[in-house]
């Protein structure tokens, strides 16, 4: 990414997503956005590109072992979803009394 002007996603933390490509594609099965990773690019995703993490026993964990964790993708893999079409959806941003809000192109909803 670049490093001389701040990224603009649609994407916001707790928006929900349907994964477009990648080995987790499912375009019918909407998750929940964890993160948001501006400076890279990346999204956390609920349940997607789980991998597998050995920890060392610390003390705030004492058994430590193999730990299963999500782990970042693209945000371009991601597309938002539309609860009222059902169908995944871009963003459109238009200003509404002063504020910058997102709109569903598919529906013409107000994303909260």
């Amino acid at each position: 990414m670049s490093t001389r002007f701040k990224p603009k996603f649609n994407i916001k933390k707790g928006d929900t997503v349907v994964v477009i490509s990648g080995e987790d594609k499912d375009v019918k099965k909407p998750r929940k956005v964890l993160e948001i990773i501006l400076e890279k690019g990346k999204v956390l995703v609920e349940g997607v590109n789980i991998v597998t993490k050995h920890t060392k026993p610390t003390s705030q964990n004492t058994k430590g072992g193999i730990v299963k964790i999500e782990a970042p993708i693209a945000i371009s893999n991601v597309m938002l979803w539309d609860a009222k079409a059902g169908a995944p959806t871009k963003v459109k941003r238009t200003r509404e009394n002063g504020k910058l809000v997102r709109i569903a192109k598919k529906s013409g909803e107000v994303i909260k």
